[in-house]
């Protein structure tokens, strides 16, 4: 039998956010496997979908801009070995520069264009640096774009939010939705904007997992149970179904409504990108 450590186990207790002893337990029958114990706590209903407490240790800034009247957005993050380099002015002005260099390019084509500039960086501030991604939005039709910066630069959130009224993007009761938007994004992290976006494996990876906590009951009490349990994932994951952070009686989609009915126009949320360093 594997010999399972503290450490280990403290691991598993910060990814599934579970008991200290239900964790160890789950890595005795699992053989000390990490992903198999998570399996076993996601199947006895213990471990949330989609809570990992792993992050990669990078360190650095995301940053964001947006111009052309709320018609465009862009969006970098670059990567720095220290917490000391991302606090420093002459990294973080490197940074800015490098965000309105990205008006020029696509998403993630900035790293290539950039390679010159980021090796005099290196060896100015003597720590390997990396510009990690970067993405540029353009409204499509009639709406807005808008950004987010959280915790100093940890955290970036570019959104687009359509309407059909060419007036509404000006209107303060627009961009109050659009920024509650982006500051529910920052704190839910969704992994998708709709229950259409999730894959195929993953919704039938979910239903395993459901039906395994149920087995033993009728075929029909499962399916029901199991359907329940799909759109409570849903509601987890997908950013229309989550609970607004502000209201959690209201979905983001009514929240949505709820405003476009106020404003006399249709709201949509088109699209969104979370950036958060090293995850």
């Amino acid at each position: 039998m594997a010999e399972i450590t503290a450490k280990e186990v403290k691991e598993l207790r910060d990814a599934t956010n579970v008991s200290m002893m239900e964790c160890k337990k789950a890595l005795v029958e699992s053989g000390g496997d990490k992903d198999k114990a998570m399996l076993l706590l996601r199947e006895r209903g213990l471990a949330i979908a989609g809570k990992r407490a792993e992050r990669v240790a990078n360190q650095g800034l995301v940053a964001a801009e947006v111009y052309n009247g709320g018609k465009t957005g862009v969006m970098i993050e670059v990567n720095c070995e220290t917490d000391f380099v991302a606090r420093n002015e002459s990294f973080q002005q490197f940074v800015a520069d490098l965000l309105v260099k990205s008006r020029d390019y696509g998403d993630n084509e900035l790293a290539d264009a950039v390679k010159d500039e980021l090796t005099d960086q290196i060896a100015a501030i003597g720590e390997n640096l990396i510009v990690r991604r970067n993405v540029k939005y353009e409204v499509e039709g009639t709406g807005a774009i808008a950004s987010y910066i959280h915790l100093g630069g940890k955290i970036g959130i570019l959104v687009e939010v359509g309407c059909e009224k060419e007036d509404t993007p000006a209107n303060d009761e627009f961009k109050e939705l659009v920024r509650d938007i982006t500051l529910h994004i920052a704190a839910s992290n969704p992994a998708y904007l709709q229950r259409e976006d999730v894959p195929a494996d993953v919704v039938e990876s979910e239903k395993a997992i459901f039906a395994k906590q149920v087995e033993g009951k009728p075929e029909n009490i499962i399916e029901k149970i199991v359907s329940g349990k799909i759109d409570k994932y849903y509601g987890q994951v997908c950013l229309l179904e989550q609970p607004f952070v502000k209201d959690p009686d209201q979905t983001i989609t009514q929240l949505a409504e709820t405003k476009g009915k106020a404003l006399g126009d249709t709201l949509s949320i088109r699209r969104y990108t979370r950036y958060q360093i090293g995850a």
